[in-house]
């Protein structure tokens, strides 16, 4: 990282690890009773250790370090908030992950040294989709801490996410969990302050940002190979045809013509991930 990046990222580092031990203070009491009532029903008995996760990973980070991804997941699971890890995607959905960039080394992308993992909140439940669970069942406070957080991480994240694309520098940040991002997901909230917040952004910045289906349940693996590469997709997934030299994305228009077996995989991506964010963010008009 350059010394600008260091900073930023250090910056965002130690204020979220303050974030999350003022949470923890105030809120550990009322979420431990509720986050083990949400996975009684459908998840197998698990020690919760830790109510709201800070990735301690980011304290192995250095300013030796070569960043080149942002992946921002949904919230720390049942391995994420064990004591032994408080870090994020070391679950089944990481190893996926993990193995995803491991077979593919010509992104040249190691996942444990060269991605920022972060979640939309820090708030643990065994599956994300137990968060409904303490939006209902909770107090007003477990609603705020819940709204608050995702807000708290949308904007600190994009903030880090320009110190490290500042100066022209490529670090695209991948959102993944597709489904809940939408307009009325769990993480509607977060989806709202992103838009914001990104709208202050260099276009630059905001062109490396890219939308998938999550890791989890090989969902990932299976949308891209999934992805339909029509030139009629294409036209419909940019407006216009118009091409994204930021985003790398390599569409023109009528010109598009090329199999999915030719398509570069980094290619595939930027393509797959920019149709996403159209889906999931029609009312940005920087990303359409």
């Amino acid at each position: 990282m350059t010394l600008e990046q260091w900073d930023g990222f250090c910056r965002f580092r130690d204020a979220f690890r303050r974030q999350c031990s003022q949470w923890s203070s105030r809120y550990a009491g009322l979420l431990q009773p509720l986050q083990k009532a949400a996975s009684s029903a459908d998840t197998p008995s698990y020690p919760l250790e830790t109510e709201i996760v800070y990735n301690t990973a980011l304290d192995e980070v250095s300013v030796q370090d070569d960043i080149r991804l942002m992946v921002i997941g949904d919230n720390p699971g049942k391995d994420e908030q064990r004591s032994a890890n408080r870090r994020y995607l070391v679950g089944q959905a990481g190893k996926l992950a993990a193995g995803f960039f491991a077979r593919n080394p010509e992104l040249g992308i190691d996942f444990r040294k060269n991605v920022i993992i972060l979640n939309k909140t820090p708030v643990h439940t065994a599956k994300t989709t137990h968060l409904r669970y303490l939006l209902q069942n909770g107090t007003s406070e477990i609603a705020s801490l819940i709204r608050d957080s995702q807000q708290w991480m949308a904007e600190q994240t994009v903030m880090l996410h320009s110190c490290l694309t500042s100066g022209g520098n490529r670090c695209p940040l991948w959102l993944v969990g597709y489904s809940e991002l939408k307009q009325k997901g769990l993480f509607s909230v977060y989806r709202e302050m992103l838009v914001r917040q990104y709208g202050s952004c260099t276009d630059s910045c905001r062109q490396q940002v890219f939308v998938y289906q999550h890791f989890s349940m090989n969902r990932f693996a299976v949308d891209l190979k999934e992805c339909d590469f029509t030139c009629g997709a294409a036209d419909r997934a940019l407006s216009g045809g118009k091409t994204s030299g930021d985003s790398g994305c390599f569409l023109s228009g009528d010109s598009f013509a090329v199999s999915v077996q030719a398509v570069e995989l980094d290619k595939k991506l930027a393509y797959l991930g920019s149709v996403h964010r159209r889906e999931i963010f029609p009312d940005a008009p920087f990303w359409n």
